[in-house]
């Protein structure tokens, strides 16, 4: 991320001061009370339109994205697989997981969160769609995955949205498979800089479904899949 630093870069050095020069000063005074006086406005203009220009909490903008949110201080503990964790947050972004992560990948049923979220301290995004949402924005959403991505594409039932991307400490909601926010969030959130285990691997670990545990499916080979 960019060190601390104004908007647009560091900071410019003043020019240094001359000595004797009284008169030059009074008019260059007087030029400046004017500069002032006249880009004043455009200047606050300036000030209340940067994004970020102002700390505050809830949504934050990143790029485009004006709706994504945060969670912070998520805790990254191990519980026993089989424990039903009650998260913070629906769907979760981040908190205690099962020691084994969710295999990345594309799924046509509900998975266990608690699987998913280790994947997302891997540096996975979870893009959650309501179980009604119609096939073509389904294949849409899974477009989106390519094998070997830190992607994981599922329904959830009882979404916020239609769509829900999550990523570690972070959540964006959308209305529809074809919002180009979509596309920033992953380019900001896939491995971001939040990911507590960045390059930590999304295979090998678990691949099955709340209905079907033991399952060995869970790849892009859904019937969702893109042509």
């Amino acid at each position: 991320m960019p060190p601390a630093q104004g908007p647009h870069g560091p900071y410019p050095h003043q020019p240094p001061r001359r000595r004797g020069g009284g008169v030059g000063l009074i008019i260059g005074a007087v030029v400046l009370v004017v500069v002032l006086m006249v880009g004043g406005g455009i200047a606050a203009v300036a000030l209340l339109s940067e994004p970020g220009g102002a700390e505050g909490t809830g949504s934050t903008a990143v790029g485009g994205l004006d709706e994504v949110r945060y969670y912070e201080d998520l805790s990254a503990q191990h519980v026993d697989e089989g424990e039903t964790v009650d998260y913070a947050m629906f769907p979760p972004a981040g908190g205690p997981h099962y020691p084994i992560w969710q295999n990345c990948g594309v799924y046509d049923e509900p998975l266990r969160s608690e699987y998913v979220v280790h994947a997302l301290e891997h540096g996975a995004v979870w893009i959650t769609y309501d179980p009604g949402l119609p096939d073509d924005q389904v294949r849409t959403l899974t477009s989106h995955y390519s094998p070997g991505d830190y992607l994981v594409i599922s329904p959830v039932e009882g979404l916020p949205a239609p769509v829900v991307a999550s990523a570690w400490g972070s959540q964006l909601s959308l209305e529809a498979a074809g919002d180009p926010s979509l596309t920033e969030y992953l380019v900001e959130f896939v491995q971001g800089e939040n990911t507590p285990e960045p390059g930590a691997p999304c295979s090998g670990g678990h691949s099955g479904t709340e209905a079907n545990p033991s399952g060995t499916t869970g790849t892009a080979a859904s019937r969702y899949a893109a042509d």
